[in-house]
């Protein structure tokens, strides 16, 4: 159960949800399944975020039902039934009746009795939404239940007529956070912070980049965050040119930066941060040049998110600033506008400036809304992270500059009156990280 969100938030999304959905309708939400990592041994169980959004129920094998208008209550559980003896071996079991008295939900039935329970909510439902083609085999379920309602079409069983992608009406209400989700993203943004902190203070002891990697988890740990948002990226000198480099087994080589792309889960909402760093605890004259042309990226970009504006004018604003720094450095030979418009960033600076930030790394919410770019509005959660990446066999620069690999993320929040970043206490000044590192 959430220790941040208060149960009462999960009852007003389902409402906000059922308020969207069709008159005569049902909508159908699988929890995460359990998933073997070798032989008898499951991987760490994680919630499906769809399902937690609604529910906050952190157990596998549930099924979530809303049915709007049904008087002996509009959100039902299917969930496992308490069992003492399973209980001694895998730990607390809610139950129909805990789903009921600690989540909130209006009604609670066991799982095993699902095939014998469901197909009669669905039944006399014109419209059915659920996640279609996300699980084949909970659609093979859903189907079962459909064909068990037609079977009885003689006996006036009216089976649904129209099944729907839940996705559509569920991701836009989870683009906008609430007070309390960003609360909870604040706390993760800390927690990340000060990971990155300690892994700025060791990385001088040199070492392995999987020895900063510890130090990233400890911290999270140690904070109540029992997870990674997603794997570490630890890569120090060229490494940091990989964009998704995870194998974390590289020496730190003095004279080297290193690269961290890392974020903890709380409460199963992802905070992802990148902070690039000298092993030595001094940047060379290459790398400060480079890093100060990240950081005003970074800056313009940030400058740039604000209500009225739209998803691209942040990427846009950091894609000149990166441009026009590689002009200056010599390593692009052509003037700013041409440079953009023949793409002449694209060796060094490949990926979009940022993404949807919430319960997934890459959270769910549309770009655009027809063609257009989608209005940047309060409560939407972005990452900015602008880079710049010189490969090691890159023959058209200069040797100084191959191997170098930058980038500088943060995760903000839209305000009414701008934009609040949640992960400013990460140092990110060459003087503050220089600083960090001497101690």
């Amino acid at each position: 159960m959430s220790q941040i969100m208060p149960i009462k938030e999960f009852s007003q999304r389902r409402r906000r949800l059922m308020e969207q959905m069709a008159p005569d309708s049902i909508a159908i939400i699988p929890s995460a399944p359990e998933r073997v990592r070798n032989r008898d041994v499951l991987h760490p169980f994680r919630q499906d975020s769809d399902f937690h959004y609604l529910t906050g129920f952190g157990e596998p094998n549930a099924v979530l039902v809303l049915i709007p208008g049904r008087e002996t209550g509009e959100s039902v559980l299917f969930c496992r039934e308490r069992n003492p003896e399973k209980e001694l071996w895998d730990g607390f079991l809610a139950g129909p009746e805990g789903a009921v008295e600690r989540y909130g939900i209006d009604d609670g039935f066991p799982i095993a009795d699902i095939d014998e329970i469901l197909p009669g909510m669905i039944e006399g439902r014109s419209r059915v939404y659920y996640p279609l083609g996300k699980d084949h085999s909970f659609d093979a379920q859903v189907m079962d239940w459909v064909q068990i309602i037609r079977s009885k079409v003689r006996s006036g069983a009216h089976p649904p007529g129209e099944f729907v992608a839940l996705e559509h009406l569920l991701h836009d209400l989870r683009l906008y956070k609430s007070a309390n989700e960003i609360k909870v993203m604040a706390k993760a943004g800390e927690i990340s912070a000060e990971a990155h902190c300690r892994a700025m203070k060791r990385a001088g002891k040199g070492g392995y980049e999987y020895q900063l990697e510890a130090e990233l988890i400890h911290t999270f740990m140690e904070h109540g965050a029992r997870s990674t948002a997603y794997p570490s990226i630890v890569g120090s000198g060229a490494n940091g040119c990989i964009l998704h480099y995870i194998e974390n087994s590289a020496p730190l080589n003095e004279g080297d930066l290193v690269l961290i792309d890392a974020g903890c889960e709380l409460e199963c909402y992802a905070s992802d941060i990148t902070r690039t760093f000298p092993v030595s605890g001094t940047f060379s004259e290459p790398q400060r040049a480079l890093y100060e042309v990240v950081l005003a990226a970074q800056y313009a970009a940030i400058e740039a998110v604000k209500p009225g504006n739209h998803w691209n004018h942040p990427h846009q604003a950091a894609l000149n600033v990166l441009t026009q720094g590689l002009i200056d450095l010599g390593l692009i030979k052509l003037g700013l506008d041409e440079a953009i418009e023949k793409e002449a960033y694209k060796p060094f600076f490949m990926h979009r400036t940022g993404h949807w930030l919430g319960l997934d790394v890459h959270d769910v919410g549309d770009y655009k809304v027809g063609d257009a770019w989608r209005v940047l509005e309060p409560g939407m959660v972005m990452t900015v992270e602008p880079g710049l990446y010189i490969a090691p066999g890159n023959m058209d620069v200069e040797e100084k500059w191959r191997g170098i690999g930058i980038r500088i993320e943060d995760d903000v929040v839209v305000t009414r009156e701008g934009c609040r970043v949640l992960t400013d206490a990460a140092p990110k000044t060459i003087a503050d990280i220089e600083s960090l590192m001497a101690g």
